[in-house]
């Protein structure tokens, strides 16, 4: 087994990712900038990815790093996570790393792609700069409780009894379970048939965001609810408005509707051949995320 170093341990991800690596067999270093605070698994370790000697002692005899950091609520996100993915590229190849797995989005190459998912492909490439095979997992949205995504689907159905939307509404992407990416984070781990590929991740449909939000609905309140598409909704003013009607941030609901024009769907599917099952559909993602928050919620209360 391998001694795995997890960035952003604490976040969406980082926090399922590790007790499932520890229960693989792996050694696994949570690497959190405030690591006096650290209350889960793992060995935590403190360091920063954009202060590059921080990144020498928490890398020295590790493995794998898993890589799951960006700054998606930062106007200048783009220049922080190429710095970043530099100063950890540099400290992963002077301490000897034999892997880098990467968390990136979906999108053909060929696309006019946002800025967002533009940032994603460039710290793929920087991520190798300095020689560490990185193995890239892409992914659309990720669906379980928490994760900004879902949790702007979550809300806008909560809080509208009815939508006027922007026509991004009807683009496909294919959404995936949070169980799943944490599966296929966990699967790649110190497989040598990972080592410097890219691999498409996804659920197994591919549904439009009317779609999703419907599906939400269903899930939530028992019925659809109505939604009429309103072509001049501009970016700008779509993030304002999920800025008034959700607590997801202008800055970050800007950056993710974006990328909401362009089509992310699978198109390879040899993801399987490495990390064989079958994904999640849908409906069973947003059933298990509905329940993890009713959950914490439970716990949270009976805390107070």
């Amino acid at each position: 087994m391998s001694t795995v170093l997890v960035t952003g341990a604490t976040g969406f991800i980082g926090r399922r990712l590790v007790p499932a690596l520890i229960d693989a067999g792996h050694d696994v270093r949570a690497m959190t900038r405030h690591p006096e605070t650290y209350d889960g698994p793992g060995e935590p370790v403190g360091a920063d990815v954009m202060d590059a000697d921080t990144l020498v002692p928490a890398l020295d005899g590790v493995d794998v790093a898993i890589y799951l950091v960006h700054s998606l609520d930062d106007p200048d996100f783009e220049r922080k996570d190429a710095d970043a993915a530099r100063n950890f590229s540099r400290a992963a190849a002077a301490a000897g790393l034999q892997q880098i797995v990467y968390m990136g989005g979906l999108g053909d190459d060929d696309q006019q792609l946002s800025a967002h998912l533009r940032s994603r492909r460039e710290v793929e490439g920087l991520l190798g700069e300095d020689g560490v095979p990185v193995t890239v997992l892409r992914a659309a949205i990720v669906v379980g409780h928490g994760g900004i995504s879902w949790e702007m689907t979550r809300q806008l159905v909560k809080n509208l009894p009815g939508m006027v939307v922007p026509k991004w509404v009807g683009t496909r992407t294919q959404p995936i379970a949070i169980d799943d990416v944490v599966r296929y984070l966990a699967g790649v781990v110190g497989k040598d048939a990972a080592l410097g590929r890219v691999f498409d991740i996804g659920g197994p449909e591919q549904l439009t965001y009317r779609e999703m939000m419907q599906g939400a609905a269903k899930a939530m309140n028992g019925r659809s609810i109505p939604i009429v598409v309103l072509p001049l909704l501009t970016p700008g003013l779509s993030s304002h408005w999920l800025a008034l009607v959700t607590d997801v941030d202008a800055t970050t609901g800007r950056n993710l509707i974006d990328s909401m024009s362009t089509e992310v769907v699978v198109k390879d599917t040899s993801i399987r051949d490495v990390v064989p099952g079958e994904p999640l559909t849908y409906d069973e993602a947003v059933r298990r995320a509905l329940q993890e928050r009713a959950e914490a919620q439970e716990k949270q209360g009976s805390e107070q």
